[in-house]
């Protein structure tokens, strides 16, 4: 599969990242803490989305995977902040990154500190952070793994380390969707490209473009794997984070517009 180029869905500013970071019954959710949230695709199918999980602090499941995180942590689709706010809480640096203001701004209510941004636009610190996470179905950012994957592997340190949460089974699902707040909602045409993927496909995309498998597990009924990038990694790599002055600089401004500069790498 080819990477984003200009007009591809999970590009910033396209339809797809437009249609999520616009979808009234998303922000509803993340200001009120609760659901009913789905995910539908056209056929009808629905997926529940965990909002009330998502909107409190982490849990257990969640602290085992973030007692993994090596160095300075970067939160792909943080949603509503509950991992970059423990890691902010344990003196950890750490960014979150999502699509949709209301998730941003509930993060910092947390104590977390995000930029609303595309992971596919420039990002703090690129090809130096420690650990890059992926929680909660966001490998399906995009609706391209690989494109994804490509895309991560860019952002992390020589020999970093990607934390994916994956579906149970044997799922390689591409399809697209709407965020929908009731089983009954009608289409309102803001539908997106997602996916869907256990942790046997995960791993057949990341084997093509080099990634390391290093774990799998599975807990709480949730399923996740660690990978490791191309390089070797740093005896000191977690001692100093990628570029902290830039990193903590860009991150006062939390609602930057589309056409805001980053901090130079």
């Amino acid at each position: 599969m080819s990477a984003p180029r200009a007009g591809h869905p999970a590009m910033s500013g396209s339809p797809g990242s437009i249609a999520w970071a616009a979808a009234d019954p998303y922000a509803t959710a993340l200001r009120t803490g609760r659901g009913p949230l789905f995910l539908r695709r056209a056929d009808g199918w629905l997926l529940p989305l965990e909002v009330e999980r998502w909107c409190g602090r982490a849990d257990p499941v969640d602290l085992e995977v973030l007692d993994r995180c090596e160095g300075a942590v970067l939160d792909v689709g943080c949603g509503p902040g509950r991992l970059v706010a423990e890691l902010a809480a344990r003196g950890r640096t750490v960014l979150g990154v999502d699509v949709s203001e209301a998730a941003v701004e509930h993060t910092g209510r947390l104590g977390g500190t995000a930029l609303r941004r595309s992971v596919f636009e420039p990002l703090p610190g690129e090809g130096r952070w420690d650990t890059v996470l992926l929680m909660d179905g966001n490998i399906g950012i995009g609706g391209d793994p690989a494109a994804l994957l490509r895309r991560v592997a860019g952002l992390l340190r020589p020999g970093g380390l990607l934390i994916a949460e994956t579906v149970p089974g044997h799922v390689d699902e591409r399809a697209r969707v709407e965020v929908v707040g009731t089983v009954r909602a009608t289409a309102g045409g803001s539908a997106f490209p997602w996916a869907r993927l256990g942790t046997p496909a995960l791993l057949r995309y990341a084997r093509r473009d080099g990634w390391r498998p290093l774990a799998q597990w599975e807990t709480g009924g949730r399923c996740f794997a660690a990978l490791r990038t191309r390089g070797t990694r740093s005896a000191s790599s977690s001692a100093e984070p990628p570029n902290r002055t830039a990193v903590i600089s860009s991150q006062r401004v939390r609602k930057p517009s589309g056409e805001s500069p980053v901090a130079s790498r």
